[in-house]
């Protein structure tokens, strides 16, 4: 008898495909911190906690830091955002391993903007006449996630920020990388 249950237990092994791991279920909670490029020289990073739902989307909450680069001169004038947002994406493709991901989300912002550190007056006697000022406004996200380990996860991410109450720019295109660790 023993015989046969072990049998049959290596052919049940050797006919059922690997299962997919258990990724992605609701109530499963990550840390992740970014990285990346935008426009005018520009920089970001971030850091944000996300919780999933039901069928693979998720909750995402975050505070960022973008510079931007302004050549004036010889000098390079930087306008700084620090910014929170929160936002809902929602899961439009996996594969069957549950290895990818691909995500669409929307975004709310809110933060403060600084251009040249609030310093007015340049070498050369010009002025900046750029406030510092509250910003608000929205983020579409296109967002890919890898899964590495069960809980270790690469993000690769493409978004576009719509702020209100900049003075110097309206719309902020970002690329970005980062990684996501599976806190529970």
């Amino acid at each position: 008898m023993k015989k046969i249950i072990i049998v049959f237990i290596a052919i049940l092994f050797i006919a059922v495909p690997d299962l997919p791991a258990q990724r992605c279920l609701p109530g499963m909670q990550g840390l992740q911190i970014t990285a990346g490029i935008a426009p005018d020289n520009g920089f970001h990073s971030g850091i944000a906690f996300s919780q999933y739902s039901k069928s693979a989307n998720k909750w995402v909450f975050g505070a960022e830091y973008l510079e931007k680069r302004h050549p004036y001169k010889d000098i390079i004038i930087p306008q700084s955002q620090f910014t929170v947002d929160a936002g809902y994406f929602l899961k439009f493709f996996s594969d069957v391993r549950k290895t990818f991901f691909a995500s669409i989300g929307t975004s709310a912002m809110a933060g403060y903007e600084t251009v040249n550190w609030n310093e007015k007056i340049l070498f050369d006697g010009a002025t900046i006449n750029n406030d510092n000022a509250f910003i608000y406004g929205g983020i579409i996200s296109l967002e890919s996630e890898i899964y590495l380990t069960d809980r270790t996860v690469l993000l690769v991410n493409l978004r576009e920020r719509l702020l209100m109450g900049s003075s110097v720019g309206k719309l902020n295109s970002q690329f970005g990388v980062g990684i996501k660790f599976i806190i529970n």
